[in-house]
């Protein structure tokens, strides 16, 4: 079933029975707001996931609690709700986002800290990693994607950034090694180990702590930030398909044959599109491994160069759809309000975001 035909079919059922049933229900009839979170959430369908995630003691009330909250961090993510306590009260005060989320009535909302408690249990069990993985596979296992805009984007954390240790290289002595002299092999670039490694392996070489980071931004101008980076493979239509998180200072580049491979292994797509930062001969070659055709903006590196193609060209423009997909996952999905602290947590946040963005673009590309 193509794309298009899956999304109808399920807004159609949304729309004709979902809908109507619960306004029946309900005392007072969901708000338009209401009911597109209703559509995101049976899009998303996150609760499927704290199943397979569940320890075994997540028994009887407790496993369906977890579902209640994990849906709850989807309405939170779409609502912008900037803290866990002003999710509870929306959730108290609204009979109707309470319903939706799963929650029966006031008195079975958790506390605080049970939302914060789960929090943590979904970022370790990578809740929302799946989620995606799960959503791409659904909707789009079956098309052939055209172009992926690869890029990265500044996220700010609340956190003291790790002070990082001065090392210092002993310089190499030149020439042929004296008789009996043995030298240190040469440190394998981490670019050129990562087109021999697993995807696994690659990924656990990245860097997760919280540091200082410094790019170009839109204009030119340099600008700082304490926290991590988020690396989000897009398509044109704005769906997100792979994401990593690292630390703030990793150059784009390390993220490149990681999200390269993450997203081969679920969709077949046809050209990576990525800016200058991406410039490498380990990428362009993996690129090419993969099958696909990689555009990438030249990186002069103070001497001139080829411009491209005018067909590359018009190929490269389509990937301005990775800037939006990063400034609606800031403005409208949570990204630019971080509260919750270390790498996995972090992590959970931004792929809360990722996955209700998934849903709104699907969304959209009916409307």
């Amino acid at each position: 079933m193509k794309l298009k035909m899956k999304i109808s079919w399920l807004m159609g059922i949304v729309q004709k029975s979902l809908l109507p049933h619960l306004n029946e229900c309900l005392n007072t009839p969901l708000t338009e707001r209401e009911e597109k979170l209703v559509a995101i959430l049976e899009i998303v369908e996150i609760e499927k996931y704290v199943y397979r995630t569940a320890s075994t003691q997540w028994l009887g009330r407790k496993l369906l609690a977890r579902r209640a909250i994990a849906r709850s961090f989807v309405a939170k993510s779409f609502n912008r709700y900037a803290t866990t306590a002003d999710l509870i009260r929306a959730l108290k005060s609204s009979p109707n986002l309470r319903l939706v989320c799963g929650f029966e009535s006031a008195e079975d909302i958790p506390s605080e800290s049970t939302f914060s408690r789960a929090f943590r249990e979904f970022s370790e069990n990578g809740l929302a990693v799946q989620n995606l993985d799960g959503l791409v596979k659904e909707y789009l296992s079956d098309e052939i994607i055209c172009h992926i805009n690869r890029d990265s984007t500044a996220i700010t954390g609340r956190e003291k950034p790790l002070k990082k240790k001065k090392v210092v290289k002993k310089p190499r002595k030149r020439g042929r090694p004296a008789a009996g002299e043995k030298r240190e092999p040469v440190k394998m670039k981490r670019l050129d180990r990562q087109s021999q490694q697993s995807l696994e392996d690659a990924i656990s070489e990245l860097p997760t702590a919280c540091d200082r980071g410094t790019k170009k931004n839109a204009k030119g101008y340099k600008t700082s930030w304490n926290g991590y980076k988020l690396h989000l493979d897009t398509n044109d239509n704005g769906l997100p398909f792979s994401a990593l998180v690292t630390s703030a200072s990793m150059h784009d580049s390390q993220a490149a044959i990681p999200l390269m491979k993450m997203t081969s292994s679920k969709v077949n797509y046809l050209y990576d599109l990525m800016d200058a930062a991406y410039d490498a001969k380990a990428i362009d070659k993996m690129s090419k491994q993969l099958g696909h055709v990689p555009i990438i903006d030249r990186n002069s590196r103070g001497r001139d160069v080829v411009p491209m193609a005018e067909h590359e060209s018009a190929r490269y423009r389509e990937r301005s759809g990775a800037e939006r997909a990063n400034a609606r996952l800031k403005d409208d999905f949570g990204a630019n309000n971080i509260r919750v602290r270390g790498h996995s947590k972090v992590t959970l946040h931004l792929m809360l975001g990722v996955v209700t963005l998934f849903a709104d673009q699907l969304i959209k590309i009916l409307g």
